[in-house]
């Protein structure tokens, strides 16, 4: 049984795995070992162990006999699964938002994206990535907390988990932040006009494109 102690330190040391898949540090397809894990994460190996128990549940790496552990792959298939998932969760959140008649930021969103689209417009250089993932994490998060369940709020944090790795695998080039901010613009335009439909058809083209970036035919 997990002391008190021993189960902070898993916490502890699951977070700062996901911080580091997250970022990037830890990159999709890398081989490691548990104990160059362990000193990445400056936690006691125990803790390690279970942290990546809880990760490789996940998805997010899996232990290799023999060999030690390797992050997630980002190839074709796994990308498809993972953007189609989160435009399931777009959709189904964009619907329940329209229909309860919730309050959407529409306009902070809105002047976010229009600012990253002119910033994107005028700087050819790649150096954009980090502010343009979490300009695209602010609408998907803010769709998938619109189907107001806490199951589903479990499995799109799961899956967001598994998107960042795929997206720290290659940098957002300019020319993509620019249509995807458009693409984004269009879903949050079918937001406030409350229509379903359109937000839904701007909500599937953008997946096509995002799937088309990567190389994977829709």
């Amino acid at each position: 049984m997990l002391t008190a102690k021993t189960s902070l330190q898993t916490d502890l040391a699951h977070a700062a795995l996901l911080s580091q898949l997250r970022s990037g540090q830890l990159a999709s397809g890398a081989f490691l070992s548990m104990p160059l894990l362990v000193e990445n994460l400056s936690m006691p190996i125990a803790a390690v162990r279970e942290a990546v128990k809880k990760a490789e549940a996940k998805g997010l790496l899996s232990v290799v006999p023999k060999r030690g552990i390797m992050v997630m792959d980002a190839g074709p298939e796994t990308t498809r699964e993972c953007l189609e998932l989160r435009a399931i969760f777009d959709c189904e959140g964009a619907r329940r938002l329209i229909e309860t008649g919730a309050d959407m930021p529409i306009a902070r969103l809105r002047a976010r994206h229009e600012a990253l689209l002119d910033l994107a417009q005028k700087d050819a250089r790649p150096t954009l990535s980090s502010r343009a993932i979490e300009t695209d994490l602010s609408l998907h998060d803010m769709l998938a907390a619109g189907i107001g369940s806490r199951l589903c709020a479990k499995l799109y944090a799961e899956n967001r988990d598994r998107i960042a790795i795929i997206q720290n695998s290659r940098a957002f080039l300019p020319a993509r932040i620019v249509s995807a901010m458009r693409e984004h613009l269009a879903i949050l335009a079918g937001l406030e006009a409350r229509d379903i439909s359109a937000t839904q058809e701007a909500i599937h083209k953008h997946l096509a494109n995002t799937l088309g970036w990567w190389g994977i035919e829709s």
